[in-house]
């Protein structure tokens, strides 16, 4: 357990960390050779140019102005400086409304942490049960005096404690309803204001039926002729492509390694760079590396051309599914909001992703199998969260003075002495279960790719949702039952059953020691190693020295990275989780989580306007996840307030505490009817105004020609792009051809009962056959 000196001693560690790490990025920034790592997001738009370009040869490497050292700190005020609407055309409304979590967590906290420091610490501290029971059995520190656990059973005490929980969750709910409400009139307001985009006018069509008349092109073309006569403009069938873009990586990856030799041949003419062909070019046999990577992508090119061309020509590379465009964004709105087909389960619309958030690989999974992938996943999930707990056990153990004396013994005059003692009670937990969870996002990740989702967006939200549900499980409720219980296990075998719930009771809120812990190594130090980018800058440098040749690869070289919504959102959402469970049972934990969220809030705005490039952007369409899982975890700490007081023998005052997670459910559904609705479905009035006033704008503009190739796979650009040849063309000239009305080659007219006329000719509507019909 703890004590007040070893989380001392890890807060000493971990600001120390977190104050180097700051250190080293205030002088790292401000050399020229790393500008185009920390202002990354500049250089991308094109406001920024390289300073070492001009100037004095070391002036062009080393900042030389020391006048410039002594405000190494200006990061801060220059982060904040930024005013929220400029911000938005900056980096986009999902930067600007992720960034509103930090502050949502500011501002729920900020007045719970001072309203428990002034009236529930003197509550809690005035007591003196931890020292008068003298608990041998069951040990404690002095942070634990200031913790629900110094109440004796039955004080009346504990209604003060009511009333704080009904206080936070109201001030709780109260911030949640005036943040959903501002971020849905953000995301409408940006909505209405926001420029032309494919997506805007664009349907993802899944699960087209087949037909032995009609390819799958002429299928989606006749059937939006019949149905959204007035509307609809052109569409793209999807491709399987994947086999074809795997040899587009890799003939990518052989021309950046003859680049590299080429580079290195240039430099050094008097001998030819040599390699070896076997595994990771350590074994086969020795080659010309130059000679060698010329050969292997010529052999690569035509492999690829072959492909494509399979591709192109193979209906069977033709997957059941279409991007189908509209004329107005009242169109695809109708469209996409709307079932289209008699048969639920055919003709499925959703709105498609912008065409930069499309994960294409997923595009090509037949429908069908969705719910079986998806199933499978839900299954692999359960088992990797609940027995991902026995290793995490297991380390946990380890990481403690006991764990460690027990699996080496030899080890226990060191590890007694009390410095030694203290990093190792008050930093080693923390930093062990951090580093055991590394992989996890990676594994996450791969899960929801799995599962077939089509938008990058909705594989970061996916996998956020499982990293969530993987933190409540084991990293909340699996350390409180292996560092509390287990620690107590033989306390509890030689109590009676009545006397267990008490240790529950006194076990939970001793658990906060370590969750400060966590805090501080995650939150603080983790925080500021962020806003370094170790990685990126050596990765960086290491292309920069022996790959970049021209000024495109200079700019290829930068790794901008994002916000990482699939990591950095769960992580928040946990710090939520803490805040509200503890505010009542361990008020000193407060200050830990504020601290978090004032630090990140700086260091993520920092990095959203300098560095970070966000790869999609959907309009904060994440909001409603954030909002639901701040709810969930009001409803955890409501729970667990209710079983400590259960154990605390507070019988008459506990059923108080039962209104308040029917009142947090009622109100979440309120929100969901309310507010809901603008992140999932697009106003059909909306939708007609922007049309209206974009007409009248620009009445001429070709919207065919600005849609026609927007959802054209990025590997036949890229094939397009590499080549000699016009063999790239060939997929726009197919293209071309689709969007042209062809005459049906259908025998039955079940599906579409009126054919389509050839390009050029009259297109009568469905109205004038029906009329022309009942005259016959």
């Amino acid at each position: 357990m703890a004590t007040l000196g070893d989380i001392g001693v890890s807060a000493g560690i971990n600001l120390l960390s977190a104050l180097i790490f700051l250190l080293a990025f205030a002088i790292l920034r401000l050399q020229p050779f790393n500008d185009r790592v920390y202002f990354s997001k500049w250089y991308l738009k094109g406001l920024r140019s390289s300073p070492t370009r001009s100037g004095a040869f070391i002036g062009r490497f080393v900042n030389l102005d020391f006048r410039s050292y002594l405000r190494f700190l200006n990061w801060m005020p220059e982060a904040l400086k930024m005013p929220e609407p400029e911000l938005i055309d900056h980096a986009g409304l999902d930067s600007a409304v992720y960034l509103r979590i930090y502050l949502l967590g500011l501002k729920i906290f900020v007045p719970i942490a001072l309203l428990a420091w002034a009236v529930l610490v003197p509550v809690n501290f005035t007591n003196h049960t931890l020292e008068l029971a003298k608990l041998k059995n069951v040990t404690s520190s002095d942070i634990d005096k200031l913790s629900i656990s110094n109440i004796p059973l039955h004080s009346q005490r504990f209604w003060t404690h009511i009333v704080m929980a009904y206080a936070f969750t109201f001030w709780t709910l109260y911030v949640l309803l005036k943040e959903y409400e501002k971020v849905a009139s953000m995301r409408l307001q940006f909505l209405a204001s926001e420029k032309r985009r494919p997506d805007q006018f664009t349907v993802l069509v899944r699960n087209v039926p087949p037909d032995p008349d009609e390819s799958v092109s002429e299928l989606v073309e006749h059937f939006f002729l019949v149905n959204h006569p007035d509307h609809y403009l052109t569409h793209q069938v999807v491709y399987d492509a994947n086999k074809l873009a795997k040899m587009v990586k890799k003939k990518k990856s052989l021309q950046n390694w003859l680049d590299y030799y080429q580079l290195k041949y240039d430099r050094n003419q008097s001998q030819r760079p040599i390699m070896k062909t076997g595994f990771l070019g350590l074994t086969g046999d020795k080659v010309d590396a130059i000679d060698h990577h010329i050969s292997e992508i010529d052999k690569i090119s035509k492999e690829i051309a072959a492909e494509r061309e399979r591709v192109e020509k193979d209906p069977s590379s033709i997957m059941p599914a279409a991007f189908v465009s509209f004329k107005t964004r009242w169109g695809s709105a109708v469209c996409a909001q709307t079932q289209q087909s008699r048969d639920p389960t055919l003709w499925l619309t959703e709105w498609a992703p912008e065409p930069r958030d499309v994960y294409w690989q997923n595009l090509a999974i037949p429908y069908v199998s969705l719910a079986v992938r998806r199933l499978i996943m839900s299954v692999t999930f359960f088992f990797l969260t609940f027995f991902f707990m026995i290793p995490i056990a297991f380390v946990q153990s380890l990481a403690t003075i006991e764990g460690i004396e027990k699996a080496a013994p030899f080890l226990r005059p060191i590890i007694e002495k009390k410095f030694i003692k203290s990093v190792i009670q008050g930093f080693l937990p923390g930093i062990a279960l951090k580093l055991f969870l590394i992989f996890l996002p990676a594994i996450l990740m791969i899960m929801a790719k799995f599962e077939g989702f089509t938008s990058l967006s909705a594989l970061e939200r996916r996998a956020a949702t499982k990293y969530y549900i993987f933190n409540i499980v084991n990293v909340f409720f699996g350390s409180i039952i292996t560092g509390s219980a287990f620690e107590q296990l033989n306390y509890f075998i030689k109590q009676s059953a009545n006397d267990i719930p008490k240790m529950i009771g006194v076990a939970i809120p001793m658990k906060a020691t370590f969750f400060v812990t966590y805090i501080m190594v995650d939150g603080w130090a983790g925080i500021a190693a962020e806003i370094l980018m170790l990685k990126p800058l050596i990765i960086y440098h290491l292309k920069n020295f022996f790959l970049v040749k021209t000024e495109k690869d200079r700019e290829e070289a930068m790794d901008p990275g994002s916000i990482g919504f699939n990591t950095g959102e769960p992580q928040i959402q946990f710090y939520f989780l803490l805040g509200l469970v503890y505010a009542t049972v361990t008020p000193a934990l407060l200050p830990f989580i504020l601290i978090f969220f004032g630090f990140a809030f700086l260091v993520y705005r920092h990095q959203i306007i300098n560095v970070y490039n966000q790869e999609y952007e959907s309009g904060a369409a994440f909001w409603p996840a954030v909002h639901f899982r701040v709810i969930i975890a009001l409803l955890i700490s409501q729970v667990v307030m209710i079983g400590l007081l259960s154990t605390k023998q507070a019988a008459q005052s506990t059923p108080f505490l039962l209104v308040l997670p029917i009142i947090t459910i009622w109100f979440h559904l309120f929100c969901k009817g309310r507010y809901e609705p603008a992140f999932v479905r697009y106003p059909l009035q909306e939708a007609m105004m922007k049309d209206t006033l974009e007409r009248a704008k620009e009445p001429r503009f070709n919207l065919k020609s600005y849609l026609q190739y927007a959802y054209v796979h990025p590997v036949f650009r890229s094939c397009d792009d590499d080549d000699d040849d016009d063999g790239g063309e060939y997929i726009y000239r197919k293209l071309e051809t689709e969007s042209v009305l062809v005459p049906t080659k259908r025998q039955s007219r079940k599906n579409t009962p009126v054919p389509s006329k050839v390009s050029g000719a009259s297109n009568p509507s469905l109205l004038e056959e029906v009329v022309k019909e009942q005259e016959h």
